[in-house]
């Protein structure tokens, strides 16, 4: 899985991270590089300080959202109606 080890950092650092809790992490390699209000922002400075080079930007959460997503199209093994 890609950003595997940028998620393990963000996850080993999340109780120092939680003071910023909203904001979002920029994290290369083991390092966590800043943090910053938006997430565009976290964005660009990745780019600029990384280029195509995986990073990981991730909003700070003390408690991770589950996301519910419904099927929106029919299954496409199912029976024709």
């Amino acid at each position: 899985m890609a950003l595997e080890h940028e998620l393990a950092v963000y996850k080993s650092k999340l109780p120092e991270l939680v003071a910023h809790e909203g904001k979002y992490v920029l994290i290369h390699d083991d390092k966590v590089i800043d943090v910053y209000d938006t997430y565009e922002d976290a964005i660009k400075e990745g780019y600029a300080k990384f280029g195509l080079t995986p990073f990981l930007v991730k909003q700070i959460e003390s408690t991770e959202q589950v996301h519910f997503i419904s099927r929106l199209l029919p299954c496409p093994t199912s029976p024709a109606k």
